[in-house]
């Protein structure tokens, strides 16, 4: 089921996308809608996992991606329709790539960087700021506001990420200098 939901979120990009570029009656809201139901399904499927004890290697992989594909999707048609600032779209999604190529970076050197508490934090704000952006009223200003908290975060996390990715490492490479060097068997 959790790797369902994944595959779920990814098919409802395209929908998304298509909702928010048409102009149709209600569009922001059935895109609006969209947006939620693939959102709360990053939630469920994160949930279900665990309680269930079924993380799989798919879903490890897969979800952090829909993720991505998700709020890239609708930063940059948000970013078509005037509603976001390119630059802020940039940033955001600067940062996903920066941080899944440092996990990436990370896993070669036998280290895993786990999503920290920040890092939910600017989940949860980029959702919400996508959210009202998707749904507010073109120019209402508290959407807005919600897209700079949200690029804070995005900062925030990704500054916090490159640190503890530093510090793990050196963490590492430490343990492997007091282990000794490695000795094959003959």
């Amino acid at each position: 089921m959790p790797n369902l939901l994944t595959v779920v979120r990814i098919l409802l990009v395209p929908v998304l996308v298509v909702v928010l570029l048409q102009a149709t009656p209600h569009g922001s809201w059935v895109a609006a809608i969209v947006f939620a139901v693939a959102a709360v399904t990053d939630t469920l499927d994160g949930y279900l996992a665990r309680s269930r004890r079924s993380i799989t290697t798919f879903g490890k992989v897969m979800d952090p991606i829909a993720d991505k594909l998700l709020i890239a999707a609708a930063l940059i048609s948000l970013v078509s329709l005037g509603r976001v600032a390119a630059w802020a779209a940039m940033v955001i999604i600067a940062r996903e790539f920066a941080v899944s190529g440092l996990r990436v970076a990370a896993a070669a050197q036998g280290v895993v960087i786990p999503a920290s508490a920040l890092g939910k934090v600017k989940t949860i704000t980029q959702v919400a700021a996508v959210l009202a952006l998707i749904a507010a009223h073109k120019g209402a200003w508290w959407p807005q506001a919600l897209l700079y908290v949200a690029v804070a975060t995005t900062i925030a996390s990704g500054a916090d990420y490159f640190l503890g990715f530093r510090r793990r490492i050196e963490e590492a490479r430490a343990a492997r200098e007091a282990r000794g060097p490695r000795r094959l068997p003959i």
